[in-house]
């Protein structure tokens, strides 16, 4: 998970700007444990009684962070209030060196059990059909728009880049992917077409960013949103749920009806895409403030490779 800071650690002028926006002081502050993005991440208890989440991060931190939060900042105002997807309040922006801040509407919900339930897993795949039809299509302005398309040809390509790395790098794959690496290389590359369309996808569905209330289910953090085929989402997500428990990514994707309708040739081509990235990253130094991702996502990749390997039917 990402390393964690508490709301007293927030620069004074960071947390000054805060209270003077939201009109009224934090009295408590419950840091939350969960999720990827290093920084302030905490529920704040206001003194006129109110209750919001704040997320909080500067460049000494990770270097990359603060300019998700600014994308995200700028993706959720422009989400339509039929997405279930907490409002923003209040951005902070000290600028390209200094601190990003995000208040946003404090959703008393809770994450899904884990292991996975099924009846949790049916309501959230329910759900990410709402989603999708609610945000097809995409309601972002053109210059914030990003293609999935244009993320699976130059950044989920990561068969491509093992084959371009040392010999030393390919002994650490597994001897699957090693003896059958062209074959995937070929695959993923009809990844880029097989991903279009015009849903908004959040790209990073995973258990840490949903909540689950009594009547609703909501999703959060939304920096990484490309547009594309409405079943991304489920592919992305497949993977994270075999590994917390629930079901094999196969049948999590049969549990959607865009999955079910979709070209097999083309979710095949997207879940190599997915294992290749996981794999390549997954054998990475540790990103800044993130000790955990690179374990996470090795996890994955081994289930992601196992959906290949069984839909392919490759020894």
């Amino acid at each position: 998970m990402g390393v964690r800071i508490h709301w007293e650690q927030v620069p004074a002028p960071v947390r000054g700007a805060i209270e003077a926006a939201l009109g009224s002081n934090v009295v408590q502050a419950e840091t939350q444990p969960t999720g990827f993005s290093p920084g302030l991440a905490a529920r704040l208890q206001l003194a006129d009684g109110r209750r919001v989440f704040a997320k909080a991060v500067g460049p000494e931190i990770n270097p990359l962070s603060a300019s998700y939060h600014r994308r995200e900042a700028r993706v959720v105002a422009a989400l339509p209030s039929t997405a279930a997807v907490p409002r923003l309040l209040f951005a902070y922006d000290d600028g390209d060196d200094g601190w990003v801040a995000l208040v946003m509407e404090d959703i008393d919900g809770r994450q899904p059990h884990q292991p996975w339930q099924k009846d949790e897993l049916s309501r959230i795949l329910t759900a990410m059909v709402f989603l999708a039809e609610s945000l097809t299509p995409s309601p972002l302005a053109k210059e914030l728009e990003r293609s999935a398309s244009d993320a699976f040809t130059t950044q989920l390509c990561g068969w491509k880049r093992l084959a371009d790395q040392s010999p030393s790098r390919l002994d650490m794959l597994d001897s699957w992917s090693r003896r059958n690496l062209d074959a995937l290389i070929a695959l993923e590359i009809m990844a880029g077409a097989a991903v279009a369309g015009d849903t908004l996808l959040h790209c990073d569905i995973r258990a840490d960013n949903i909540l689950l209330t009594e009547d609703r289910v909501w999703f959060v953090d939304w920096p990484h949103v490309r547009v594309g085929a409405a079943w991304v989402d489920v592919v992305l997500f497949a993977p994270s749920v075999t590994m917390q428990g629930g079901p094999d990514p196969e049948e999590v994707a049969s549990m959607h009806p865009a999955c079910a309708a979709a070209d097999p040739a083309a979710l095949s081509a997207a879940i190599v895409a997915t294992a290749g990235y996981l794999i390549y990253h997954s054998i990475q130094p540790a990103p800044p403030g993130l000790p955990t991702l690179r374990a996470f996502q090795a996890a994955q990749g081994e289930i992601a490779r196992r959906w290949v390997a069984d839909r392919t039917g490759w020894t």
